[in-house]
């Protein structure tokens, strides 16, 4: 963890308290240091639009997106979260899930080999290098 220095320096990370938030979504709501709980500006973007989509729930669905980023990849749920949102979908849990379970896994690239050095040559110019010198 990065050192904070001077006073009222806080730094909050999310996967340490999201269980007891998904416990008491209510807290969310007036949590002090809630802005700390948006891992990437897309997460505060989704958080904006679960509010405008449906304010009653979006607390316990922004949580429940949250805490599935702890437990899976937060930049898969990131990603998820991008395309709900260019596409103009609604924005919830089940979606992101969908999404992540779509997801196509990496492909594995070309085996690379590389030639070994003939460290002779580095020897020959240090010998001349102290000739010289």
């Amino acid at each position: 963890m990065p050192r904070l220095r001077g006073e009222s320096n806080h730094l909050i990370q999310y996967r340490h308290i999201i269980e007891w938030l998904v416990r008491k979504p209510g807290a969310f709501e007036n949590y002090r240091y809630r802005a700390d709980l948006f891992p990437t500006s897309r997460f505060r973007m989704a958080y904006d639009a679960l509010i405008q989509q449906q304010p009653e729930r979006a607390h316990k669905e922004y949580l429940s997106i949250l805490r599935l980023a702890a437990h899976e990849n937060e930049t898969d749920v990131d990603e998820a979260l991008q395309r709900l949102i260019e596409k103009d979908e609604p924005i919830t849990v089940a979606a992101v899930e969908a999404l992540l379970q779509d997801a196509q896994p990496l492909e594995i690239t070309k085996q690379v080999t590389v030639a070994s050095v003939d460290l002779e040559s580095y020897d020959s110019l240090l010998q001349e290098g102290e000739a010289a010198g």
